[in-house]
């Protein structure tokens, strides 16, 4: 196998906003990694967006938001927000899109008084989402743990598509691109407080829906 050229290798390590300007500038090698580093994560981001009912739809409108993003190229500023945000953004707005336009959207934001804390984060949903993924953990689990963690995950994914679009849409770009409130409601254009209520909404109810493995990790703890 040929090792990369001094150029190839300059490239990956390239930030993404520095990639996404050299191929506003004409270097169409530099997308290549661009899509290489992030096809994954986004197409992901998208599916579960989405939604069991709109699967269907992943792959166009993951196709739609990397034809936005080409679109796009010579306007792209890498001022506030970072590229992938920026990409993961516009995912997001062809997605819940495709959402309006299937009648999903219900009323959102009620029920509920979320207090002042902090939303905090639920890393063992993280781990799961990641197992449901087929991740192994690099200590080797045994067969066992994975049986759990891949459980867990097919019920998280469930669980995610139970929840209303826009509180997927909080929590999913809360831990797939790992945004903050503040970074979520200037992103979105909402309120602090609506999005951090969304985001609220959608702990409390994933927690609800995985009570049975999140009780079993406490166990283990």
């Amino acid at each position: 196998m040929l090792a990369p050229s001094p150029v190839d290798a300059q490239r990956h390590a390239m930030a993404d906003d520095q990639l996404m300007l050299a191929y506003a500038g004409g270097d169409g090698a530099a997308f290549e990694v661009l899509y290489a580093r992030h096809e994954g994560a986004l197409f992901r981001f998208v599916k579960r967006l989405l939604g069991a009912r709109l699967a269907s739809q992943a792959d166009e409108v993951f196709q739609d938001t990397w034809l936005r993003i080409v679109s796009a190229r010579s306007s792209f500023s890498p001022q506030g927000a970072s590229w992938r945000t920026w990409a993961f953004t516009i995912a997001h707005n062809l997605a819940m899109d495709r959402l309006r336009v299937s009648g999903r959207e219900v009323a959102l934001d009620t029920g509920g008084h979320p207090d002042d804390e902090d939303t905090p984060a639920l890393p063992s949903l993280e781990r799961g989402m990641h197992a449901a993924d087929g991740a192994a953990d690099a200590s080797h689990p045994s067969a066992e743990e994975l049986a759990f963690w891949r459980a867990a995950g097919r019920r998280l994914l469930a669980c995610l598509d139970e929840l209303p679009p826009e509180q997927r849409a909080a929590f999913l770009l809360h831990h797939e691109d790992g945004l903050g409130v503040q970074a979520l409601a200037a992103q979105l254009d909402l309120g602090f407080e609506t999005v951090k209520s969304r985001l609220r909404y959608a702990l409390q109810k994933l927690r609800g829906c995985m009570a049975r493995y999140l009780a079993a990790l406490e166990q283990r703890a």
